[in-house]
């Protein structure tokens, strides 16, 4: 009798469980571009947490933006684990490894979906003087204050959306079931620019 949401899932079988799923290549399209019109190099790079489908449709989303606006771009691509142990959500060390690497090749943007690991991306990107982009929220807002003008932008998730449309659904008396993509239409993925940096 109870109506469940699950968050970046679905649940085969289960008609008690609506999906709220999102659809991240769209948002990360955005800051792919964005990353292609601020990069003097023509050289971006995107850094996973973890080799799994999920991330694999913020890697094509990002790389389709940037080629959108130059498609002769560069744009560097880096896992830093494999599955079953993504270990890569919560390393920093191996975020600050990857994105030297991907700085020293000439990459002067990084998107970074990995997580825990995204903070040693901005510390990579502090020390090379040089910018990367938040993922999921707007991680200008939470990161240190030495680390807030290496973040050029985000790419937000609007989770606050899914779960609103989802619980307003009952509300109004039509539930939301079976598997919800919000998308850009529906406002369940954006790319975040604040006045607050230089960068930006």
């Amino acid at each position: 009798n109870t109506q469940f949401g699950i968050i970046d899932s679905t649940v085969d079988g289960a008609t008690n469980v609506t999906g709220l799923v999102f659809a991240e290549n769209e948002g990360s399209f955005l800051v792919g571009a964005a990353a292609a019109l601020k990069s003097k190099t023509g050289n971006v790079g995107y850094i996973g947490g973890c080799l799994i489908p999920l991330l694999q449709k913020f890697e094509a989303g990002f790389t389709a933006g940037a080629k959108a606006v130059k498609p002769d771009i560069k744009v560097q691509v880096k896992y830093l684990s494999n599955p079953p142990d993504c270990k890569g959500f919560n390393d920093p060390a191996a975020g600050t490894e990857t994105a030297n690497g991907m700085y020293d090749a000439g990459a002067d943007i990084i998107f970074a979906a990995a997580g825990g690991s995204g903070t040693g991306v901005f510390q990579s990107a502090k020390a090379k003087k040089t910018l990367a982009i938040g993922v999921d929220s707007d991680q200008y807002q939470t990161a240190a204050a030495d680390l807030q003008p290496v973040i050029m932008t985000s790419m937000l998730k609007r989770v606050d959306v899914a779960v609103f449309d989802f619980i307003k659904s009952f509300q109004d008396g039509a539930p939301l079931t079976g598997v919800q993509t919000f998308d850009l239409k529906k406002d369940g993925v954006a790319m975040y620019i604040s006045l607050n940096s230089q960068n930006r």
